[in-house]
């Protein structure tokens, strides 16, 4: 080790550890290639090979970046780093696939305290087996010691993606038509949204443990807390295809209502009925153990929606049938209306109860 390795041991930068990190999340970056991308790790950039552009008539890049938020408290007080980096896949890529674009690359960032080589290495991971079920590659990233800035067991995860759409068969607003049905997709639990309610109310409030065991869950508090975000990716991409969708929307910060009014024209409404399913348990342990106002639940959380397209009610059968083919519980769940004033312009409207509830 030089003395300028040295110094910087002693300023609380271990680059050796960095080295050995890099080692050890070789093997889960080469799972998450695709063919245009090339050369490894190591490199100041990542390059993917852009040529197979060619085959699109007017190609639309698109980008999408975002991190977890306060889910990573959760992790690190559990000591569980490998499904994180799934959850920053899931933010990223299915914010991308809305729009119709396929996602091609994406780069991860990991800022922490000190770098223990098997913690970086498991969040590297998750964020690998994710990229291979998006369908995209993981292109490179960077790993940052932040001394006296983080503690050493502190860390972040944030990460960019980059896909192509054919700019006429770009989804949004521009397509929806009254008479679209609102197909509902499940979500796998609370997704990467909301957690700092979560926390004030499960954990500060009501000062449950994470090894808690929950009947109306059927495990710990932790385990609940730690499920990954499902990712849509590859099963949006086929429903754009297969189907007449006009637009969908991800379901994260806001909640259902304000997510979908970002594809909603100012022309039309859409009406929610949520007597058509039954959030899973975790949304109405929240509400009931906090006190919790539905309505602030509902600007939250994403009670059990994942992701909404506005689909063409001739092809709902099909869109349902495909959405099961990769595992994914659809359901319709509302439909789109001419907007009656201004009121009504461009706003969603959520009506009725959940079973249950």
């Amino acid at each position: 080790m030089t003395d300028a390795t040295n110094a910087y041991a002693a300023a609380g930068v271990d680059i050796e550890a960095a080295d050995r990190a890099i080692d050890l999340m070789k093997e889960w970056v080469e799972k998450a290639r695709r063919p245009e991308m090339l050369g490894g790790l190591g490199g100041f950039a990542g390059l993917f090979d852009a040529s197979a552009l060619t085959k699109y008539k007017r190609p639309l890049l698109a980008t999408s970046t975002d991190g977890v938020g306060t889910k990573v408290a959760i992790a690190q007080k559990m000591d569980v780093h490998d499904t994180i980096g799934h959850d920053l896949v899931g933010m990223v890529v299915d914010d991308l696939v809305v729009c119709g674009a396929e996602p091609l690359f994406m780069t991860d960032y990991i800022a922490t305290g000190k770098v223990v080589p098997e913690r970086i290495a498991a969040i590297v991971k998750g964020i690998a087996e994710a990229c291979a079920l998006a369908g995209t590659a993981l292109i490179g990233g960077e790993t940052a010691e932040h001394p006296g800035l983080l503690h050493p067991d502190e860390y972040d995860v944030a990460g960019a993606t980059t896909g192509v759409v054919e700019a006429d068969e770009l989804l949004g607003a521009d397509r929806v038509r009254a008479g679209d049905v609102v197909i509902a997709m499940e979500a796998s639990g609370l997704h990467s949204n909301g957690y700092s309610l979560v926390r004030h109310v499960l954990l500060n409030t009501a000062k449950w443990e994470l090894d808690r065991h929950v009947d109306e869950l059927g495990t710990t508090l932790g385990e609940e807390l730690l499920v990954p975000t499902r990712i849509y990716a590859k099963a949006c991409l086929d429903l754009a295809k297969r189907t007449e969708t006009h637009a969908m929307s991800h379901v994260t910060g806001g909640g259902l209502a304000a997510n979908l009014e970002r594809v909603m024209p100012k022309t039309m409404t859409a009406v929610i009925d949520r007597a058509t399913w039954t959030p899973q348990p975790i949304f109405d342990l929240v509400r009931q153990v906090g006190s919790v106002p539905q309505p602030d639940l509902e600007a939250t959380l994403n009670q059990g929606v994942g992701m909404v397209s506005l689909t063409a009610p001739s092809d709902v059968d099909a869109a349902i049938a495909g959405l099961a083919e990769f595992g994914i519980r659809a359901w319709v769940a509302g439909e789109v209306r001419e907007a009656a004033g201004d009121a009504e312009a461009g706003r969603v409207r959520l009506e009725g109860q959940h079973p249950g509830w």
